[in-house]
């Protein structure tokens, strides 16, 4: 084998890795950024309901309050206001099927078999 093709393959196999690297910084700084600007919010939104392609049911919480408010492609319409007894509260737990972390786990365990 050449020398030089040695070489550029190993320079290719480096750069890749590099890249995939700092995506992955970048993404972790951005979700990071991401999660802190919206945790002190006096907005929420509780539940989401897909009615059709581009129409949305959705309750919100804006201070104390929920509101029921309809959303489609051209308008943001309020439904009505509930009452915190309305509103059930459902625990919302990150899904460790969908964590990129578990995901990687398994394809570690996978290769080390």
């Amino acid at each position: 084998m050449d020398v030089t093709a040695i070489a550029q393959f190993l320079t290719v196999i480096f750069l890749f890795i590099v890249i995939l690297a700092l995506t992955y910084i970048t993404t972790r700084f951005i979700a990071g950024y991401q999660k802190n600007s919206s945790a002190n919010t006096n907005i929420e939104s509780v539940e989401v309901m897909r009615l059709s392609q581009s129409q949305y049911v959705q309750i919100i919480r804006i201070g104390t309050k929920y509101v029921a408010i309809a959303v489609s492609k051209d308008s943001v319409e309020k439904l009505c206001e509930l009452s915190s007894e309305d509103v059930k509260a459902v625990a919302s737990e990150p899904s460790s099927a969908n964590s990129f972390k578990d995901i990687m786990d398994k394809i570690k365990q996978g290769l080390q078999r």
